[in-house]
Protein backbone atom coordinates (compact mmCIF):
# COMPACT_ATOMS: atom_id res chain seq x y z
CA UNK A 1 0.00 0.00 0.00
CA UNK A 2 2.80 2.35 0.95
CA UNK A 3 4.53 1.47 -2.31
CA UNK A 4 1.43 2.47 -4.32
CA UNK A 5 1.12 5.75 -2.43
CA UNK A 6 4.80 6.48 -3.11
CA UNK A 7 4.38 5.76 -6.82
CA UNK A 8 1.26 7.96 -7.04
CA UNK A 9 3.07 10.73 -5.16
CA UNK A 10 6.03 10.54 -7.56
CA UNK A 11 3.69 10.63 -10.54
CA UNK A 12 1.94 13.69 -9.14
CA UNK A 13 5.27 15.41 -8.43
CA UNK A 14 6.48 14.66 -11.96
CA UNK A 15 3.20 15.94 -13.44
CA UNK A 16 3.36 19.13 -11.37
CA UNK A 17 7.00 19.71 -12.30
CA UNK A 18 6.25 19.07 -15.96
CA UNK A 19 3.39 21.55 -15.87
CA UNK A 20 5.58 24.15 -14.18
CA UNK A 21 8.32 23.63 -16.79
CA UNK A 22 5.69 24.00 -19.52
CA UNK A 23 4.48 27.28 -18.05
CA UNK A 24 8.02 28.57 -17.74
CA UNK A 25 9.07 27.60 -21.25
CA UNK A 26 5.83 28.62 -22.93
CA UNK A 27 6.28 31.99 -24.61
CA UNK A 28 3.31 34.33 -24.35
CA UNK A 29 1.90 35.54 -27.64
CA UNK A 30 3.30 38.91 -28.60
CA UNK A 31 0.76 41.69 -28.94
CA UNK A 32 3.23 44.57 -29.25
CA UNK A 33 6.79 45.24 -30.30
CA UNK A 34 8.61 47.66 -28.04
CA UNK A 35 11.64 49.42 -29.40
CA UNK A 36 13.62 52.59 -28.77
CA UNK A 37 14.75 55.36 -31.07
CA UNK A 38 15.18 59.07 -31.63
CA UNK A 39 13.07 61.84 -33.10
CA UNK A 40 14.17 63.01 -36.54
CA UNK A 41 13.06 66.20 -38.29
CA UNK A 42 14.20 67.47 -41.67
CA UNK A 43 16.23 70.66 -41.76
CA UNK A 44 16.73 73.14 -44.61
CA UNK A 45 19.67 75.47 -45.23
CA UNK A 46 18.30 78.83 -46.41
CA UNK A 47 20.47 81.09 -48.56
CA UNK A 48 20.34 83.88 -51.12
CA UNK A 49 20.60 83.16 -54.84
CA UNK A 50 22.73 86.27 -55.36
CA UNK A 51 25.76 87.69 -53.58
CA UNK A 52 25.79 90.93 -51.63
CA UNK A 53 25.78 92.67 -48.26
CA UNK A 54 22.94 91.80 -45.91
CA UNK A 55 20.78 94.84 -45.24
CA UNK A 56 18.20 93.30 -42.89
CA UNK A 57 17.93 90.12 -40.82
CA UNK A 58 14.32 89.81 -39.74
CA UNK A 59 13.97 86.65 -37.63
CA UNK A 60 15.76 85.12 -34.67
CA UNK A 61 16.62 81.59 -33.60
CA UNK A 62 13.55 79.86 -32.25
CA UNK A 63 11.12 81.95 -34.31
CA UNK A 64 8.24 80.13 -35.96
CA UNK A 65 8.06 81.05 -39.65
CA UNK A 66 5.41 80.58 -42.34
CA UNK A 67 5.61 80.06 -46.12
CA UNK A 68 6.22 83.33 -47.96
CA UNK A 69 7.45 85.20 -44.89
CA UNK A 70 10.32 87.63 -45.55
CA UNK A 71 13.40 86.51 -43.61
CA UNK A 72 16.29 88.68 -44.79
CA UNK A 73 17.20 91.32 -47.40
CA UNK A 74 20.38 92.07 -49.35
CA UNK A 75 21.34 95.65 -50.32
CA UNK A 76 19.69 95.82 -53.74
CA UNK A 77 21.00 99.12 -55.13
CA UNK A 78 23.28 97.52 -57.72
CA UNK A 79 20.62 95.03 -58.75
CA UNK A 80 17.99 97.74 -58.99
CA UNK A 81 20.30 99.85 -61.19
CA UNK A 82 20.97 96.85 -63.45
CA UNK A 83 17.26 96.22 -63.78
CA UNK A 84 16.59 99.88 -64.62
CA UNK A 85 19.35 99.79 -67.24
CA UNK A 86 17.88 96.62 -68.73
CA UNK A 87 14.47 98.32 -68.99
CA UNK A 88 15.90 101.24 -71.00
CA UNK A 89 17.91 98.90 -73.23
CA UNK A 90 14.76 96.91 -73.93
CA UNK A 91 12.82 100.04 -74.87
CA UNK A 92 15.63 101.21 -77.16
CA UNK A 93 15.84 97.81 -78.84
CA UNK A 94 12.06 97.71 -79.22
CA UNK A 95 12.06 101.13 -80.90
CA UNK A 96 14.85 100.05 -83.26
CA UNK A 97 13.03 96.82 -84.08
CA UNK A 98 9.83 98.75 -84.89
CA UNK A 99 11.76 101.18 -87.09
CA UNK A 100 13.49 98.41 -89.06
CA UNK A 101 10.22 96.49 -89.43
CA UNK A 102 8.47 99.62 -90.73
CA UNK A 103 11.32 100.30 -93.14
CA UNK A 104 11.17 96.72 -94.38
CA UNK A 105 7.38 96.87 -94.96
CA UNK A 106 7.68 100.15 -96.88
CA UNK A 107 10.44 98.96 -99.18
CA UNK A 108 9.69 95.28 -99.57
CA UNK A 109 7.23 95.79 -102.53
CA UNK A 110 10.05 97.51 -104.45
CA UNK A 111 11.94 94.24 -104.48
CA UNK A 112 9.45 92.72 -106.96
CA UNK A 113 9.92 95.29 -109.72
CA UNK A 114 13.70 95.47 -109.38
CA UNK A 115 13.54 99.02 -108.06
CA UNK A 116 15.77 97.75 -105.28
CA UNK A 117 18.62 95.37 -105.90
CA UNK A 118 18.65 91.89 -104.41
CA UNK A 119 21.45 92.96 -102.09
CA UNK A 120 19.39 95.87 -100.76
CA UNK A 121 16.38 93.63 -100.25
CA UNK A 122 18.49 91.07 -98.41
CA UNK A 123 19.93 93.81 -96.23
CA UNK A 124 16.44 95.06 -95.36
CA UNK A 125 15.36 91.56 -94.34
CA UNK A 126 18.52 90.86 -92.34
CA UNK A 127 18.33 94.20 -90.54
CA UNK A 128 14.70 93.54 -89.56
CA UNK A 129 15.58 90.08 -88.21
CA UNK A 130 18.68 91.36 -86.44
CA UNK A 131 16.77 94.16 -84.72
CA UNK A 132 14.04 91.77 -83.63
CA UNK A 133 16.63 89.33 -82.26
CA UNK A 134 18.33 92.13 -80.36
CA UNK A 135 14.99 93.16 -78.89
CA UNK A 136 14.24 89.59 -77.75
CA UNK A 137 17.71 89.42 -76.23
CA UNK A 138 17.03 92.59 -74.26
CA UNK A 139 13.67 91.24 -73.12
CA UNK A 140 15.44 88.15 -71.77
CA UNK A 141 18.06 90.30 -70.06
CA UNK A 142 15.36 92.44 -68.44
CA UNK A 143 13.65 89.32 -67.11
CA UNK A 144 16.97 88.02 -65.82
CA UNK A 145 17.77 91.29 -64.05
CA UNK A 146 14.29 91.30 -62.51
CA UNK A 147 14.94 87.83 -61.11
CA UNK A 148 18.29 88.96 -59.74
CA UNK A 149 16.55 91.88 -58.04
CA UNK A 150 13.88 89.58 -56.60
CA UNK A 151 16.58 87.23 -55.28
CA UNK A 152 17.83 89.99 -52.96
CA UNK A 153 14.93 89.05 -50.69
CA UNK A 154 14.99 85.73 -48.85
CA UNK A 155 11.55 84.21 -48.24
CA UNK A 156 10.54 81.23 -46.14
CA UNK A 157 9.79 78.21 -48.39
CA UNK A 158 7.60 76.32 -45.93
CA UNK A 159 6.46 76.14 -42.32
CA UNK A 160 9.19 75.66 -39.76
CA UNK A 161 11.31 76.92 -36.87
CA UNK A 162 14.59 78.81 -37.23
CA UNK A 163 17.25 76.76 -35.46
CA UNK A 164 20.38 78.64 -36.56
CA UNK A 165 20.94 82.26 -37.57
CA UNK A 166 24.29 82.07 -39.34
CA UNK A 167 24.66 85.66 -40.62
CA UNK A 168 24.16 89.18 -39.31
CA UNK A 169 23.36 92.57 -40.79
CA UNK A 170 26.31 93.97 -42.71
CA UNK A 171 27.84 90.59 -43.52
CA UNK A 172 28.78 89.90 -47.13
CA UNK A 173 27.41 86.59 -48.36
CA UNK A 174 28.07 84.63 -51.51
CA UNK A 175 25.56 82.71 -53.58
CA UNK A 176 24.14 79.72 -51.65
CA UNK A 177 25.98 80.67 -48.44
CA UNK A 178 23.83 79.61 -45.48
CA UNK A 179 21.98 82.44 -43.75
CA UNK A 180 19.54 80.38 -41.67
CA UNK A 181 19.00 76.74 -40.83
CA UNK A 182 15.32 75.90 -40.49
CA UNK A 183 13.77 72.84 -38.91
CA UNK A 184 10.54 71.77 -40.63
CA UNK A 185 7.47 71.17 -38.49
CA UNK A 186 6.40 68.21 -40.61
CA UNK A 187 7.06 65.41 -41.24
CA UNK A 188 8.36 64.19 -37.87
CA UNK A 189 9.35 60.57 -37.44
CA UNK A 190 11.17 58.19 -35.11
CA UNK A 191 14.25 56.42 -36.39
CA UNK A 192 14.32 53.05 -34.68
CA UNK A 193 15.24 49.42 -35.31
CA UNK A 194 13.55 46.04 -35.03
CA UNK A 195 15.05 42.58 -34.73
CA UNK A 196 14.96 40.18 -37.65
CA UNK A 197 12.54 37.89 -35.80
CA UNK A 198 9.99 40.71 -35.64
CA UNK A 199 10.30 41.69 -39.30
CA UNK A 200 7.52 39.38 -40.41
CA UNK A 201 5.07 40.88 -37.94
CA UNK A 202 5.01 44.46 -39.14
CA UNK A 203 4.02 46.16 -42.37
CA UNK A 204 3.44 49.64 -43.72
CA UNK A 205 0.63 51.42 -41.93
CA UNK A 206 0.88 49.51 -38.65
CA UNK A 207 -0.22 51.79 -35.83
CA UNK A 208 2.14 52.65 -33.02
CA UNK A 209 2.29 54.64 -29.81
CA UNK A 210 5.29 56.87 -29.19
CA UNK A 211 6.29 57.91 -25.67
CA UNK A 212 8.79 60.60 -24.73
CA UNK A 213 10.73 60.65 -21.46
CA UNK A 214 9.13 63.92 -20.34
CA UNK A 215 6.06 63.89 -18.11
CA UNK A 216 2.93 65.76 -19.14
CA UNK A 217 1.94 67.87 -16.09
CA UNK A 218 -1.72 67.60 -17.05
CA UNK A 219 -1.83 63.79 -16.93
CA UNK A 220 1.19 62.95 -14.79
CA UNK A 221 2.21 60.42 -17.45
CA UNK A 222 4.74 60.38 -20.25
CA UNK A 223 3.69 62.32 -23.32
CA UNK A 224 2.07 59.98 -25.82
CA UNK A 225 1.73 60.39 -29.59
CA UNK A 226 -0.01 58.41 -32.29
CA UNK A 227 2.02 57.16 -35.22
CA UNK A 228 2.32 54.57 -37.96
CA UNK A 229 5.05 52.59 -39.66
CA UNK A 230 5.95 54.50 -42.82
CA UNK A 231 9.25 52.94 -43.84
CA UNK A 232 10.92 49.55 -43.44
CA UNK A 233 14.48 49.21 -44.66
CA UNK A 234 15.04 46.31 -47.08
CA UNK A 235 18.65 46.01 -45.87
CA UNK A 236 19.76 44.58 -42.53
CA UNK A 237 22.52 46.13 -40.45
CA UNK A 238 24.26 45.58 -37.16
CA UNK A 239 22.64 47.23 -34.18
CA UNK A 240 23.83 50.88 -34.02
CA UNK A 241 25.90 51.68 -30.94
CA UNK A 242 23.37 54.26 -29.83
CA UNK A 243 20.76 51.58 -29.20
CA UNK A 244 22.93 48.59 -28.25
CA UNK A 245 22.10 46.48 -25.24
CA UNK A 246 23.93 43.42 -23.93
CA UNK A 247 21.77 41.00 -25.91
CA UNK A 248 21.70 43.04 -29.13
CA UNK A 249 25.38 43.71 -29.72
CA UNK A 250 25.77 41.16 -32.50
CA UNK A 251 22.17 41.04 -33.76
CA UNK A 252 21.13 42.08 -37.22
CA UNK A 253 18.34 44.65 -37.20
CA UNK A 254 16.24 46.56 -39.72
CA UNK A 255 15.79 50.31 -39.62
CA UNK A 256 12.21 51.59 -39.66
CA UNK A 257 10.50 54.95 -39.50
CA UNK A 258 7.45 55.58 -37.38
CA UNK A 259 5.78 58.79 -38.54
CA UNK A 260 4.02 60.82 -35.85
CA UNK A 261 0.56 62.13 -36.68
CA UNK A 262 -0.24 64.49 -33.78
CA UNK A 263 2.95 66.57 -33.92
CA UNK A 264 3.37 69.38 -31.37
CA UNK A 265 6.05 71.80 -30.18
CA UNK A 266 7.43 69.37 -27.57
CA UNK A 267 9.04 67.03 -30.10
CA UNK A 268 12.66 67.96 -30.68
CA UNK A 269 15.37 66.71 -33.01
CA UNK A 270 17.26 63.76 -31.47
CA UNK A 271 14.99 63.33 -28.46
CA UNK A 272 14.91 59.69 -27.22
CA UNK A 273 11.53 57.95 -27.34
CA UNK A 274 9.93 54.57 -26.76
CA UNK A 275 7.85 53.03 -29.55
CA UNK A 276 5.17 50.39 -29.10
CA UNK A 277 3.91 48.85 -32.34
CA UNK A 278 0.50 47.21 -32.10
CA UNK A 279 0.67 43.77 -33.74
CA UNK A 280 -3.08 43.22 -33.46
CA UNK A 281 -3.84 46.21 -35.70
CA UNK A 282 -4.62 45.16 -39.26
Amino acid sequence: MKKKILIITLILIIAILSFLVFLILKKPKKSTITTYGNIEIRTVDLSFQVAGIIKEVLVEEGDYVKPGQLLAVIDDRDYRANYKKALFEEKAAQAQAKEDLSKYKRNYPLCFDDTLSKQECTTLLNQKDLSNAQYQKNVANREFQKLQLDYTKLYCPQEGIITTRAQEKGARVNVNQTVYVMSLTKPVWVRTYIKEEDLGNIKYGKTANVYTDSIDPKTGKKRQYKGFVGYISPISEFTPKTVQTTDLRVDLVYRIRVYIEDVDEYLRQGAPVTVEIDLNDE
